[in-house]
């Protein structure tokens, strides 16, 4: 008799997580370095598939928050976490605070600066109350802090 010992999917295939960056993000670089500093998400990234290698990590840009939500409903229940910056639309929209509360997938809110201490209106995030973390002002490492916890989250 074969007796099969069952795997943990996770063992057999690398974890799927996505990174969505939302409004405004495609300048970093250039965009009020002063703040964000002087490097493009493009450059971060390939330090971010190195340190995380043993993951499937996806990158998605968009200006638009249709296009948030459309992408959220599209990996929301298939992939293991999201890491999103949705930029000024942290603060107000409810459309995409909705999209997280429908989906599975367990989300981690970030913001490379600290939102916390710049202008009021930014203190408030609508998004991030469906998301089990929110990680502000930590700069671009924010992003990989942000995938650690997903992977204690998970246990992973």
């Amino acid at each position: 008799m074969i007796k099969f010992v069952e795997k943990p999917l996770f063992s057999i295939m690398k974890p799927k997580f996505i990174i969505i960056n939302g409004p405004n993000l495609n300048l970093l670089g250039t965009r009020e370095p002063e703040i964000y500093g002087n490097k493009t998400f493009e450059d971060f990234l390939p330090e971010i598939r190195e340190k995380f290698s043993h993951c499937d990590i996806e990158y998605y840009q968009t200006n638009h928050e249709g296009s948030i939500i459309d992408k959220l409903h599209e990996v929301g229940f298939s992939y293991q976490g999201i890491v999103l910056n949705a930029g000024a639309y942290t603060h107000y929209s409810y459309a995409i605070a909705d999209a997280l509360k429908a989906i599975k997938t367990p989300c981690i809110e970030i913001h490379i600066s600290d939102i916390y201490a710049r202008e009021n209106f930014r203190s408030q995030s609508v998004t991030g109350t469906n998301c089990i973390s929110i990680v502000s002002g930590k700069g671009l490492e924010g992003y990989k802090i942000a995938l650690q916890e997903l992977l204690d989250y998970l246990k992973i």
